[in-house]
């Protein structure tokens, strides 16, 4: 079966509004949201992120079927500057669905990362670029053997957390997050708030507050 390549039309958010979410924490997003919208903690960077740094863009959505890359050659000629390739390769460790040259494609047109339920290779040379964030289940040498099937931009499952083409995908050193663009104005503004407060309590706890008042914890018995 061919890939599939779904039309979109999700809003595309401003370069304020994804500065401004590039200065949550992941961790901040996981508290305001009970840890749903955190993707699997396995998949990691390849290198780590500089401190305070993150990755964000909206989503380009991929299903990669055991073994086939050709959603990905599909997905990196539609992405544009700034989106980020979220890629749904079922975990499957055993192939790579992408490597040095797609990655380097993908960069060379500014988009602003990858994100990997599976694996990729050539990874000394993705984790020496500090311009195109990867983040991946594993890796591995063996390559893709079709080019045949698949998905673009349809709704996966990414690490257990739903996704849909234009959703913000926030990433640093704790994790991935993967918010729902109808829903990222109500969330940006709990995150604020959330950083706000975490902010007094430091403020709160150096000036000699104690951890049982600062975060009205219960009496003990």
């Amino acid at each position: 079966m061919p890939t599939a390549i779904h039309a979109t039309n999700h809003e595309r958010l401003g370069p304020d509004i994804l500065a401004a979410w590039a200065r949550i924490p992941v961790t901040i997003v996981s508290d305001i949201t009970s840890g749903r919208v955190i993707a699997d903690p396995r998949i990691r960077p390849l290198r780590p992120l500089a401190s305070a740094n993150s990755m964000v863009g909206q989503a380009v959505t991929v299903w990669c079927d055991r073994s086939d890359f050709g959603s990905m050659l599909h997905a990196i000629d539609l992405a544009g500057e700034g989106e980020i390739l979220t890629v749904d390769a079922g975990g499957n460790l055993q192939t790579a669905c992408c490597g040095e040259i797609l990655c380097g494609v993908a960069r060379r047109r500014k988009v602003a990362g990858l994100v990997v339920n599976g694996a990729v290779r050539d990874i000394d040379m993705l984790a020496s670029w500090d311009d195109f964030p990867v983040f991946a289940l594993g890796n591995t040498a063996k390559g893709p053997l079709s080019k045949e099937c698949g998905s673009v931009n349809g709704e996966i499952v990414f690490g257990g957390v739903a996704a849909r083409p234009g959703d913000i995908v926030l990433g640093d050193n704790d994790g991935l997050a993967i918010i729902p663009i109808c829903d990222s104005g109500r969330l940006l503004a709990l995150a604020q708030e959330r950083a706000r407060m975490e902010e007094q309590w430091t403020t709160q706890l150096a000036d000699g507050g104690s951890l049982v008042d600062v975060f009205s914890v219960p009496a003990a018995i």
